[in-house]
């Protein structure tokens, strides 16, 4: 089992690709609103990985949720559980070089057990939730690094409304906190694999050369032994 690592910055490196079966697999972690997509984009960009994004607009069950969060949360933590794992499942018999926009992990312990805790998810369903994901986790991969977006609600809220999806406009704040409530116990108490860390409140790495190179020294650093 892989030692957790929580600090920002960090020095490891993996194994040497050339003796590897697979490529590497990144996942990007964080809250709605943290930023997880577009970094996925830029880190793709920049190291030729391949982009993986997750199946939010096609998820048939989102208006409904935020509608009802109550009704509709066994049956869009559901389908995504579904798209995850089959996704998950073709990244671990891959080849080449992969970051993934949030994971499957995740979206169980931090997701779905926030639905669990305000009520919208009953014993019954969770416990048939949870029992799906560890037979589906039992034969997929973990990811050889996990990037953490650490933000404040504040600071979800200014990037949800900038960038204006209408089915996102009235998530309830309590709904962020305890999704960050979630995160925090996740990364820390629950994942087992290696993280690295970024708190984004005060970062623009989409306009801020520097900050978006700071968030790269460290993955070189993690993978590529520089720095």
């Amino acid at each position: 089992m892989v030692t957790p690592c929580r600090e920002t910055c960090l020095t490891m490196t993996t194994d040497n690709q050339s003796e590897r079966n697979t490529g590497l697999f990144i996942a990007v972690a964080g809250n709605i609103g943290a930023g997880k997509t577009t970094l996925t984009q830029m880190l793709a960009s920049k190291y030729g990985w391949e982009a993986r994004f997750e199946a939010v607009a096609q998820n048939p069950y989102l208006d409904d949720y935020y509608k009802d969060i109550h009704r509709w949360s066994f049956c869009l933590e559901t389908f995504f559980l579904k798209e995850r794992f089959r996704d998950l499942l073709d990244i671990s018999h891959a080849k080449n070089d992969i970051i993934q926009d949030r994971s499957i992990f995740e979206g169980v312990h931090v997701f779905a057990a926030n639905n669990k805790a305000m009520g919208n998810m009953d014993d019954r369903d969770y416990e048939t939730f949870l029992e799906l994901f560890e037979q589906m986790t039992s034969v997929a991969r973990t990811p050889d690094l996990m990037i953490y977006l650490r933000a404040s609600v504040p600071h979800l809220v200014a990037n949800i409304q900038k960038r204006g999806r209408d089915y996102e406009q009235a998530i309830p704040l309590d709904y962020l906190k305890g999704l960050n409530e979630r995160y925090e116990d996740f990364i820390l108490n629950k994942y087992q694999g290696r993280v690295l860390t970024i708190d984004v409140d005060n970062m623009d790495f989409v306009q801020n050369r520097d900050d978006f190179k700071f968030i790269t020294e460290k993955i070189d650093r993690i993978f590529y032994g520089l720095f």
